[in-house]
């Protein structure tokens, strides 16, 4: 089971050599939670990948299909044939195939927003269930810096002491309950 260690820091340095620490023990990617913007994250934790690319692929591919089979088969079914040409031709099918496929991309972009942010709230905790237990730190969103990290029980000791010596003012379990 997953433990979340959580530390609290009063400066964005001492999170991010926190972090860094956390990271180069091998106990995971630690997440850092803070009020402002911190230049250097990711030196420190590495970009993170996003989705979002893919569902907009995704969601293109579909619409340039779809545009091309809803003009082709619409053709087929109310046959109009005109001296000789073929019925399926590809300039004419070009237009709506172009909107299609710019309408599903976008819709298909925003859909991989919602998932990657997981929004709304409840509705993707049954896909990511590491999650549910995320902490939360109220303090971050005003004027403390926090790196939490999802640790096994036998590394939570290493975690909180890793933490304290990177400077840690408060060293929290992360299911605590703060008022």
């Amino acid at each position: 089971m997953t433990h979340f260690v959580v530390g609290l820091f009063g400066d964005p340095e001492s999170a991010l050599s926190a972090a860094g620490s956390i990271q180069g023990a091998d106990l995971g990617t630690p997440e850092l939670m803070s009020p402002v913007p911190i230049e250097g994250v990711e030196e420190v934790l590495g970009e993170k990948k996003s989705v979002i690319k893919r569902f907009s692929l995704f969601g293109a591919i579909v619409g340039g299909v779809s545009g091309f089979l809803l003009a082709a088969i619409t053709a087929v079914l109310y046959a109009h044939p005109v001296g000789g040409r073929p019925i399926i031709t590809f300039p004419p099918y070009l237009i709506i195939t172009y909107e299609l496929t710019i309408l599903f991309g976008i819709v298909f972009t925003v859909i991989g927003f919602f998932v990657s942010a997981r929004l709304p709230n409840g509705l993707w905790t049954s896909f990511w269930k590491q999650d549910e237990n995320r902490p939360y730190v109220p303090e971050a969103a005003v004027d403390k810096f926090a790196v939490s990290i999802g640790c096994e029980v036998d590394d939570v000791q290493r975690a909180e002491t890793i933490l304290r010596e990177a400077g840690a003012e408060a060293i929290r379990d992360g299911t605590e309950e703060v008022s």
